[in-house]
């Protein structure tokens, strides 16, 4: 039996131990930078090697840190140079660092390598924040879209169920799929009935009921009975596996800035190596003092490098993507995301984004001698068997002890309501079908929401209205959005006319 997919999290345990290992490494070349620096600052090298020994010491014990440190940096940029694509910040930083270290050869100059070696650590810091951020946003997104099902179930013919992985399930294979899993691969139901709570994909907060025949897609969970689903499709062309794709694949879709900054860095850094060059080579035909306009071309280079301009803008964009995803606000790419500065209309889902997403009672009108509470019990009573969010709605609303030996006989109409023997009478709980079912005309309701009607033994006792409360935040979101510059904001559901204008009022 397996849960999990083993290549999956061994990849994901490398990248981690990878950014560890470079924190470590980095802190142990600061370590090592500080020591030195401090026995180069003291004079602790020149009473103990003399003069010139003490700036041939510092060479080598700076030499220390910046390997440990930037030796990744070297053989990016050494192969880079090898493909041919040379220009980039690694062969700045690389040249820079290097040719600073290389001022040894020029004995009547300042030594600089505590200077190479410190732009070095200070690059890989920056490099090591970067990929802490880029790690925390890819975290969010995942953390959001955290629908895939790690296993399917598949039957074994003594009627054991094996848990295999989705990737591995043919098309056609009938799949078992138990309360409280979520679907795994598209399909059609053969066997079984249930209710499908569809929120992680539509926000839709009411279950859908589904039945024997009734197409199913993956991602969304089982809440009631036990199914059997034909799978249709294979787990790479199924709903869930497509909806991750669009959101992992978010960062190749760049913003125009992006596009500006990659292709400015073509030319720029090219730009900057050769007049780095010329500035060094002229300046010392010209005068003859080659360390200092070496010196001063080197300077020119690390102050020239664009890795913080390549770097900050694709990050920030990751950035904004990674923490929109703490809010439950998924971005397709960068490109949507710089797209909002220009937005001047929003369109809104209800249910779960202006609404709660879940159900509570608003009203109950008790008729034929009934009271609330009392209605409340026979409703609670009928429903004690049911895990649909109204049922649990109702259930909560009625606040007291619910005593399941009162009732018998309790069987559930999908879709429309229940039927239950309570303390010997005949109840029905449910919609207006139901009630025409039992040859009652529903009475007309001004409250809007979704309407539970109560007979007892044929008489009419009454009915409950259940609604999706409209969030407390979200009238002072829409004014936000109008003071941020939103000239309109619209609301669509696909729930009745009258619950979305109640809504939208």
């Amino acid at each position: 039996m397996t849960t999990a997919d083993p290549k999956k999290k061994k990849k994901k345990r490398k990248k981690k131990e990878s950014l560890e290992h470079k924190r470590n490494r980095i802190v142990v070349a600061l370590g090592i930078f500080a020591v030195v620096y401090a026995l180069d600052e003291f004079g602790t090298l020149t009473a103990a090697f003399g003069t010139p020994g003490d700036i041939y010491a510092s060479f080598m014990l700076f030499l220390i840190p910046f390997l440990i440190d930037g030796y990744d940096v070297l053989q990016k940029a050494f192969n880079n140079i090898r493909r041919g694509k040379a220009f980039d910040e690694s062969f700045l930083m690389a040249v820079a660092t290097i040719g600073a270290f290389a001022m040894v050869l020029f004995p009547d100059t300042d030594p600089h390598m505590a200077e190479g070696a410190a732009v070095m650590l200070f690059y890989q810091v920056g490099e090591l924040f970067q990929a802490y951020a880029v790690g925390k946003s890819r975290k969010s997104i995942s953390a959001m879209m955290d629908i895939a099902p790690d296993y399917a179930n598949v039957e074994q013919p003594d009627g054991s169920l094996e848990q295999v992985f989705p990737d591995d399930i043919a098309v056609g294979t009938v799949i078992v799929v138990k309360p409280g899993e979520r679907v795994p691969i598209d399909g059609v139901i053969v066997e079984g009935e249930t209710q499908l709570d569809t929120a992680a994909l539509t926000g839709e907060s009411v279950p859908r009921p589904a039945k024997t025949g009734d197409d199913i897609i993956s991602g969304c969970i089982n809440m009631t009975g036990l199914i059997h689903v034909r799978t249709t499709k294979p787990f790479g062309e199924s709903t869930v596996a497509r909806v991750l794709e669009l959101v992992e694949n978010a960062s190749e879709k760049k913003a125009r800035t992006e596009n500006f900054i990659t292709r400015f860095a073509r030319i720029y850094t090219p730009a900057v190596t050769g007049a780095a060059a010329v500035l060094a080579l002229g300046g010392g035909l010209v005068t003859g003092a080659w360390s200092d306009w070496i010196l001063r071309g080197l300077t020119f280079l690390v102050v020239s490098c664009p890795c913080a301009l390549v770097i900050s803008v694709p990050l920030s964009f990751f950035g904004g993507i990674g923490g929109a995803s703490k809010l439950g606000v998924l971005i397709k790419g960068s490109n949507y995301l710089e797209t909002l500065a220009d937005v001047d209309t929003v369109v809104f889902d209800k249910t779960g984004t202006l609404t709660n997403g879940t159900f509570s009672v608003v009203a109950v009108h008790p008729e034929a001698g009934y009271t609330e509470q009392s209605l409340l019990e026979v409703a609670a009573l009928a429903e004690s068997f049911s895990d649909h969010p109204i049922a649990q709605s109702v259930r909560v609303a009625y606040q007291g002890e619910v005593d399941p030996k009162r009732v018998s006989d309790s069987t559930n109409d999908a879709g429309h309501g229940v039927t239950a023997t309570i303390d010997g009478k005949h109840v029905v709980v449910g919609n207006a079908k139901m009630l025409a079912a039992a040859g009652v005309e529903a009475p007309d309701c001004e409250v809007v929401g979704t309407i539970l009607h109560v007979l007892v033994d044929g008489v009419y006792a009454g009915h409950i209205v259940i609604a999706d409360t409209v969030k407390a935040d979200a009238e002072q979101t829409i004014r936000d959005l109008h003071a941020a510059g939103v000239k309109r904001t619209v609301m669509l559901t696909g729930d009745r006319e009258e619950v979305a204008a109640a809504v939208a009022k």
